[in-house]
């Protein structure tokens, strides 16, 4: 039997887009809801453009019992997963499949005014592309490189985002888009995007963004962790002592001797520089490392023992099963792990290290805009919402 929320039409849909393509019997088994209800429920959904019958092709005599599927076409997401020094631009059905995409080059440091403006202007030429208007944009996502307050939208003292702190975002891009907006940091966004298409029986996972700033998103309990102000995971900005290397360099945020400030990739394109090595970015230190350049190599190793000495403590403070490793930095993973591997396990406890396994992204510099489209869509489509909005249409 249904205990009265299972059944409602929201959970209906919850149902529809988990299972895919489901018949009127298999749901009356599956919610405990009598079949008039279950028809009732479908009807609503139908009306409201959320779902429709599948199609269904069979070899067999008479004629196959309607199936329903979540309607994916009924509207496009806007999403955009940024780093310090670009962002990568998506535009998806609704159940995340991409339809068109671009990479913009742009500083996050511009200021809020002129990266949205940046942002918005290639949202526009994007829908443009695909015969789209504002009127089909259903949901909004943003993945920034900074502490995010995920219920507010805004940024939140973040160390390297110059007047960020605390700009409604949202009622910037209200201006031009009538559509829910999820604001997320960017390896928050990886570890959801991680978690929900590549791990997700796992219950504890620490996913690490590597690339031009350092940072880290975690899953507890099988959801992400903020913790109590959003500022879980901000693993870059850890402090340590790196006796062989002298005095602690400056970082970006102020202090010294910061993890990023060792080993992420505005560090490494700095210790290029002063090596002598003409590179502009983190993707020109990246393609230096894939000739097998003995300083870039070095360099990258040492970023990997550095890194490590941070992971170690998360991985004995935390005891995640799995920790992902993603970002720009990661494209070079046979230098950079062995380097993490090197610290982790020689520095964690055993039984911490037991079970641990450190793996690639397997979504690659997707993982960021899988994990938006996962958050946009659990906010669009979570079941209260859904009631409310079928309560609304019959009023």
């Amino acid at each position: 039997m249904t205990d009265g929320t299972t059944g409602t039409p929201g959970r209906v849909l919850a149902l529809i887009r988990a299972t895919g393509d489901v018949t009127r019997a298999e749901l009356v088994e599956r919610t405990g809801l009598s079949r008039a209800t279950v028809g009732a429920r479908l009807d609503g959904l139908q009306q409201a453009g959320l779902i429709a019958e599948a199609e269904v092709t069979s070899t067999s005599r008479g004629r196959p019992p309607s199936r329903f599927r979540f309607r994916h076409e009924g509207g496009a997401l806007l999403i955009a997963d940024s780093g310090a020094t670009g962002v990568r631009l998506a535009v998806t059905d609704l159940a995340g499949s991409v339809l068109e995409q671009s990479r913009l080059a742009l500083d996050i440091a511009a200021g809020p005014e002129p990266w949205l403006g940046a942002v918005v202007d290639a949202f526009t030429a994007l829908l443009a592309d695909l015969h789209l208007g504002v009127t089909d944009v259903r949901g909004i996502g943003l993945a920034l490189p900074g502490p995010v307050d995920s219920v507010a939208g805004m940024v939140v003292s973040p160390p390297i985002m110059t007047g960020w702190d605390r700009y409604p975002i949202r009622t910037h891009l209200a201006a031009h888009f009538d559509a829910p907006v999820v604001v997320e940091n960017d390896a928050n966004a990886m570890a959801i995007g991680e978690h929900r298409l590549a791990h997700p029986e796992v219950s504890s996972m620490l996913m690490l963004k590597l690339a031009t700033g350092i940072g880290a998103g975690l899953i507890a309990g099988g959801t992400i962790f903020r913790g109590a102000d959003g500022a879980a995971g901000d693993i870059g900005h850890i402090q340590v002592v790196v006796p062989e290397e002298g005095a602690p360099p400056q970082c970006r945020c102020g202090n010294q001797g910061c993890i990023e400030a060792y080993a992420g990739g505005w560090a490494i394109v700095r210790d290029l520089r002063e090596a002598g090595q003409q590179v502009a970015s983190v993707h020109d230190a990246v393609q230096l490392i894939a000739t097998g350049d003995p300083t870039a190599t070095r360099l990258l190793r040492r970023a990997g023992r550095i890194v490590g000495i941070a992971l170690s403590d998360a991985v004995s403070l935390l005891n995640p099963e799995v920790v992902v490793i993603g970002g720009e930095l990661a494209g070079a993973e046979n230098h950079l792990f062995a380097g993490i591997r090197e610290s982790v396990y020689a520095r964690s406890l055993p039984l911490a290290t037991r079970r641990l396994q450190i793996v690639p992204a397997t979504q690659r510099e997707m993982a960021g805009v899988s994990g938006l489209v996962t958050a946009v869509c659990d906010h669009l489509y979570e079941p209260t919402r859904v009631d409310a909005l079928l309560a609304a249409a019959t009023t």
